[in-house]
């Protein structure tokens, strides 16, 4: 018996057996890898979430001030 008769089930195991679970095990942990925040990627998050907090107060200011200068400012735009 020479040594490629010997490998022949060992191979034919590992092309059919082996590769295919190791292949979707490691394209797997990439995915799952990959669907992580970055520490940069969170910081800028943060960054947007406080601009948006500060967005929302001014906006809420601006509507409060418009209440009392123009009470029917809301009725104006949608008979416009």
């Amino acid at each position: 018996m020479n040594f490629l008769e010997f490998m022949f089930v060992p191979m034919i195991l590992l092309v059919t057996v082996v590769a295919p679970i190791w292949i979707t095990l490691h394209y797997r942990s990439l995915n799952h890898s990959s669907r992580a925040l970055s520490d940069d990627d969170r910081l800028a998050l943060d960054e947007m979430l406080e601009s948006v907090d500060r967005m929302t107060d001014r906006i809420a200011n601006l509507e409060a001030i418009l209440d009392v200068d123009h009470p029917n400012w809301r009725n104006e735009k949608d008979s416009k």
